[in-house]
């Protein structure tokens, strides 16, 4: 396995969403993450105000059209605030670029060059799943906050946030009959390779089921879960994306900590709202994951989920949308040697997103 050119991990995500400077304090009210860059009209972005929110290694740009005729106004109104663009940071962006198309992506940002007195920023862009972009960034020759049109952020708070680490993987959701396709895709033009897959045996229940392949790079840092729909007696929880976001995109980002219970403990205590896991689930736990270090009882009381695999276990859990639409969702996951994405908890989880769904007359 080799990839055709070095990611060196996930630089950011950007979210395009209706107000930027709102989703800024929800992010950061919520989930702990930290201003850090902005720009807007004060900085000479005439087009875009944005700001960068950081936590751990994980950094977020929330980005917002100043005129309805922009792209990302266009965008949001039809998915709704969103995940946009998966920046990956690479050390040529240049060449990560001519890789790619000259494999078969389709270009949607040429090799760009930004300057300004802090350095150079490189940067190319591909059309992916979608209106997802993938970008190619190159941070080798630039010193600056975050980006050319950038100012820093001043610290309000010492506060380091609820726990966050790093971005673990991201999953999309695609429409039925398009999996294997962007599977291909991943395969042909960045050397990603095909990690895992669960078929709708593995990831059902008596209303719906979905099926999944896990693509990631070479060093393991990058993983792209990409889900479909399959056949069931009722709408499946990807179907249900794709009619709210109209069309495929990312349905989730799992961000890893170091102390499950920790930051759930804050999230929860900020207000963040958690898929609801029956008391039922918690029985005979041990019997079925083996010993762990955490209190079953306190696990219990959070709503935290365990799955064991060949080389140990993980803690993971799920929170409602952070959106109105029943779209974009989060993921914590604390890994204590597993590898694998908490295979014996999809019929828990499915269950519990149907519940859901119920609620809202979409099942």
């Amino acid at each position: 396995m080799s990839d055709f050119f070095p990611i060196l991990r996930f630089d950011h995500l950007e979210f395009y969403v209706g107000n930027a400077r709102q989703a800024a304090g929800f992010y950061e009210k919520f989930f702990g993450f930290k201003p850090t860059a902005h720009r807007g009209l004060e900085t000479g972005s005439r087009k875009v105000a944005s700001y960068v929110m950081e936590q751990g290694t994980i950094r977020l740009v929330l980005s917002t059209a100043l005129n309805s005729e922009h792209t990302i106004a266009e965008q949001v109104l039809k998915h709704g605030d969103h995940v946009a663009v998966v920046a990956l940071e690479v050390p040529d962006a240049v060449a990560a670029y001519r890789q790619v198309t000259a494999r078969g992506a389709i270009g949607a940002i040429p090799p760009t060059r930004a300057e300004d007195e802090f350095g150079v920023l490189r940067y190319a862009a591909i059309h992916a799943y979608g209106d997802v972009l993938i970008k190619f960034v190159d941070r080798q020759d630039y010193r600056g906050v975050f980006a050319p049109e950038f100012q820093p952020q001043p610290a309000v708070s010492t506060d380091r946030g609820v726990g966050l680490q790093a971005i673990d993987h991201i999953v999309s959701n695609v429409e039925l009959g398009e999996m294997d396709r962007w599977v291909q895709f991943f395969t042909d033009t960045m050397g990603f390779q095909l990690l895992i897959q669960f078929d709708d045996q593995a990831i059902s229940t008596q209303y719906s089921a979905l099926m999944s392949k896990v693509m990631r790079d070479r060093s393991g840092r990058i993983k792209f879960p990409i889900n479909e729909p399959a056949p069931g007696q009722g709408k499946s929880q990807i179907q249900e994306y794709l009619d709210y976001h109209q069309g495929p995109g990312i349905q989730h980002i799992a961000c890893s900590t170091r102390n499950m219970i920790e930051t759930v403990t804050k999230l929860r205590q900020a207000g963040v709202q958690f898929l609801h896991v029956p008391s039922n689930y918690y029985q005979d736990l041990t019997a079925r994951v083996g010993n762990i270090d955490e209190s079953i009882e306190r696990l219990a009381e959070l709503g935290i989920l365990v799955d064991r695999d060949q080389e140990g276990y993980l803690l993971q859990i799920f929170t409602q949308p952070v959106e109105d639409r029943p779209t974009l969702f989060f993921e914590i996951i604390q890994r204590h040697g597993a590898s694998s994405f908490g295979e014996g908890n999809f019929k828990s989880l499915f269950e519990a997103i149907e519940r859901e769904q119920a609620l809202r007359g979409n099942l």
